[in-house]
């Protein structure tokens, strides 16, 4: 069979599927994505102390050794570990969430799409990771000393667990949706949005702009945000840089 006319045959097969068809594949993906999280989540359960004893590790190093967490909530020792070991959980299975996504859509891409897309979805995975180790193991402990330092001799630092896995799971997110900006790049690159030259012209505007996110994503400190800006330009230039190679290959 001619490899040219294979995707085009998916193309028209897909187009032809009725969109109860299209509900029933994707429901039976979802049910996948479920039942892993389900298992996850119960595997985990047992540990669930554990990892928010591990969570909680940034912060009782910088608290004075007469200060330690608290619960202003009867439920919140129940419900902080129960909240972190959901969160474990969908982060152990985001690359069988996105596996099970691009298998929902691969059928509908051509085959250079299909070359271009599993590269980026297993580099996006690897970046989001990257975002969430670089907010615990090095942003998380730079924001709490700064602020331990700060607070007045007077006081003593008891923060609620609830409180504190809230921050914690806003800085995960916000660091590993700001590590896929080396990715969102390249797409507006590859499918026409924007060119590298473009991009290069109007550098000066997208760096005011990462302040400008990062001012409002952050906790409200000036270390927080260069914390966060510094990278989003970063990943700007490397998503700048490899749009450049593959223009040069095209």
């Amino acid at each position: 069979m001619n490899t040219h006319s294979q995707p085009l045959k998916d193309a028209e097969q897909l187009q032809e599927m009725p969109i109860t068809k299209h509900l029933i594949v994707l429901r039976r993906h979802l049910f996948k994505i479920v039942g892993l999280l389900l298992v996850l989540f119960f595997c985990l359960l047992p540990f669930a102390n554990e990892t928010y004893q591990l969570m909680s590790e940034p912060l009782r190093a910088q608290m004075p050794t007469t200060s330690s967490m608290i619960a202003t909530d009867v439920t919140a020792t129940f419900m902080a570990p129960f909240k972190l070991n959901f969160f474990v959980a969908l982060m152990l299975a985001m690359p069988f969430i996105i596996y099970q996504l691009w298998d929902f859509v691969r059928p509908a891409l051509y085959a250079k799409e299909k070359r271009l897309a599993l590269p980026l979805l297993v580099s996006s995975i690897v970046l989001f990771y990257s975002g969430i180790a670089f907010a615990y193991f090095v942003a998380l402990p730079s924001i709490l000393h700064f602020f331990m330092s700060v607070a007045p001799e007077t006081v003593a630092p008891m923060t609620d667990i609830n409180s504190y896995l809230s921050f914690c799971l806003k800085l995960f997110l916000v660091f590993g949706l700001t590590f896929e900006i080396p990715i969102v790049t390249l797409i507006l690159i590859l499918i026409g949005v924007v060119t590298t030259e473009q991009l290069a012209a109007n550098r000066r505007f997208i760096i005011v702009g990462c302040f400008f996110v990062a001012m409002f994503a952050t906790p409200p400190d000036a270390l927080s945000m260069i914390m966060l800006a510094i990278p989003m330009w970063m990943l700007f230039e490397l998503g700048l840089l490899a749009g450049k190679i593959l223009e040069k290959r095209n």
